[in-house]
């Protein structure tokens, strides 16, 4: 077996370099923005009024499929205040707005019409981030009003 030597100019050395240089690159720019979110990749895309009207009777919601309101906003790129609060009951329901610090955001408001006990007065906010869902509430306002996450209420029989 006969090894040969491979001669390398300056020039071909130069080019490999880059060559791997622009690969590991793009390996960490993938590995950055698949493998940093796992809980975003199993979000469903919600790019339409009518992705994210199923997506809410899925979980349970009657609402009228006509958004009340919709508001588009800039998310600070760091979170602070009330947002640091709010963010919390997006966590306890597998939700987090840090993934989306410094992008757009869309609030979809729809009407609630089957709240246990509640027939009027109910809404649900989503909130979607390059076409995922990344928050959402239910409130109630006035005087026995809430905020609570976008799992549906379990009724207890009261008999």
């Amino acid at each position: 077996m006969m090894i040969q030597a491979i001669r390398l100019t300056r020039k071909k050395a130069a080019l490999a370099v880059i060559l791997a240089g622009a690969v590991l690159a793009a390996l960490i720019l993938l590995l950055g923005q698949h493998g940093g979110n796992v809980g975003a990749s199993e979000q469903p895309c919600l790019s339409s009024n009518g992705e994210r009207v199923a997506y809410l009777q899925e979980l349970g919601w009657e609402i009228d499929p006509e958004p009340l309101t919709t508001l588009q906003f800039l998310l600070p790129p760091k979170l602070s205040g009330d947002y640091i609060t709010y963010n919390d009951l997006q966590k306890a329901q597998g939700f987090d707005l840090e993934t989306c610090c410094g992008k757009q955001v869309t609030r979809f408001t729809y009407t609630v019409t089957n709240y246990p006990q509640r027939p009027d007065g109910v809404q649900l906010n989503l909130y979607i981030c390059e076409d995922l869902p990344v928050a959402g509430d239910v409130v109630c306002t006035g005087t026995d009003g809430f905020q609570d996450t976008l799992v549906f209420p379990q009724q207890t029989d009261a008999s």
